[in-house]
């Protein structure tokens, strides 16, 4: 039957497989929450009427109020990684001074994500009324909050830079395009492109917390934050799919 032969086809199973991961949901979500601001964005420029832009201003908002509650209990996994990535630094006296390096930059970026998914929690029972906070206290964590993100991102950006300036110096010493130098030359090339994506991964969420801060105002809006939060969820959202295939 026409049915049978959909449902068992292995696209469906991979999508199946993809959906049920928190990972892949959350990418989903967030690919739908930042191109609905960037296409609310879009519309206020059109001069669209206010009905046409408040359902993808409403979407925006839900999806984000429902991506944090995802969130919660996550910034355990950060604090975590951070304190493995530490015990590595210490316990080992054979790292070089590139590992080392390396090692500096992962402790703060997963220092920066579990400051910031601490914050984000609090706030988040602020934002759906559980627990009110007085004044403008809330929005003074949430601003903390970005501004971990941020130091994360950050972390996560140089340790990029610092990989490609890495694996060019390892390119350029690999001599022959046959036999042991091939092969290493392909290794370089599938390492270059993973950093190149998650570094360009980065740069783009970037301008999320800077915005959120205040920071490039006259540079920085709505449309290109959407944008930039839109092509960085369509990376992540790749790399889940491929990982999950």
């Amino acid at each position: 039957m026409v049915a049978d032969a959909l449902i068992y086809r292995q696209e469906v199973s991979h999508y199946v497989k993809f959906v049920g991961t928190t990972v892949g949901r959350d990418k989903l979500l967030r690919l739908l929450q930042y191109f609905s601001r960037f296409y609310a964005w879009y519309l206020l420029r059109q001069n669209a009427a206010p009905s046409s832009i408040i359902p993808f201003t409403q979407l925006k908002t839900t999806l984000g109020t429902a991506r944090k509650a995802f969130r919660l209990g996550k910034f355990v996994e950060h604090f975590k990684a951070a304190a493995q990535a530490y015990d590595i630094r210490t316990s080992s006296s054979s790292l070089t001074g590139s590992e080392n390096i390396l090692k500096y930059l992962t402790i703060g970026r997963q220092l920066g994500y579990a400051g910031y998914m601490t914050l984000d929690s609090v706030t988040f029972l602020d934002n759906i009324g559980a627990y009110k906070m007085k004044g403008e206290r809330g929005k003074v964590l949430a601003r903390e909050a970005y501004r971990w993100w941020l130091g994360g991102l950050v972390c996560s950006a140089l340790a990029g830079v610092y990989r490609t300036w890495e694996l060019n110096g390892r390119e350029s010493g690999v001599s022959g395009e046959k036999g042991e130098g091939a092969v290493e030359l392909k290794t370089i090339q599938r390492e270059r492109a993973l950093v190149n994506t998650q570094l360009l991964s980065d740069l783009c969420d970037i301008t999320i917390p800077a915005y959120a801060i205040g920071y490039g105002q006259g540079y920085l809006d709505d449309g290109i934050v959407g944008l930039a939060g839109t092509v960085s969820s369509l990376l992540g959202l790749m790399s889940q799919w491929t990982k999950t295939a």
